[in-house]
């Protein structure tokens, strides 16, 4: 009786160490499985970062490309502009005058008339007169082109104007510090002075 008690026991512990072993076993096997499932999901996920990473490179890749290309287009074009306008610059400074002396030449045609006039005239006041009407004609011209002259004579000296070439004592006291004659008159063009007026002031 003790000896089948005893292999009862026996056979009890030897199931007890098979059942102990064989979910050792069955443990071992979920965590080797645990861990090739993580690594596959592991792997799954280094693919898509990856992917995404170089759909993201090529996207910018892509937008650098095409804003590179649009610099370089506006670089030209401001260069062709540059270029076109220096040129138009240059042509209006080395023809800007033609219209102003194409204007002065019926002026010059009159002088010349009035020249051979005045060698065989023997009216001298026709000759006076024939050079007055080219003088208004010239003055006239000037005015169109907003060539004004300077109001000097019985105004006070404006340094900003006029030019003092000499001072000479002022024959009433309130002509002091005014304008008694012009030698040179001066001239504006729209509102600047091209030609201070030289004067007399008095002191």
């Amino acid at each position: 009786m003790d000896k089948t008690n005893l292999d009862n026991k026996k056979k009890t512990a030897e199931s007890k160490e098979n059942q102990k072993a064989e979910e050792t076993t069955n443990l071992q096997e979920e965590q080797v499985n645990a861990s090739a499932e993580n690594a596959t999901s592991d792997n799954v996920a280094d693919k898509k970062a990856e992917e995404a990473a170089t759909e993201e490179k090529d996207s910018l890749q892509k937008k650098y490309d095409e804003l590179n290309d649009s610099h370089l287009r506006l670089r030209a074009e401001f260069d062709n502009y540059r270029k076109r306008t220096l040129r138009e610059k240059s042509e209006l400074i080395k023809n800007g005058g033609e219209s102003a002396l194409t204007h002065l030449l019926p002026v010059i045609d009159d002088f010349e008339r009035a020249l051979q006039n005045i060698r065989t005239a023997e009216d001298m006041k026709a000759v006076s007169e024939g050079v007055e009407l080219i003088y208004s004609k010239f003055i006239s011209y000037l005015s169109q082109q907003n060539v004004k002259p300077i109001e000097t004579v019985g105004c006070p000296f404006d340094a900003e104007t006029s030019e003092a070439v000499a001072m000479i004592p002022a024959p009433e006291p309130e002509m002091k510090g005014k304008v008694l004659d012009c030698v040179q008159t001066g001239y504006t063009l729209n509102g600047k002075v091209i030609r201070h007026a030289k004067v007399v002031v008095g002191e």
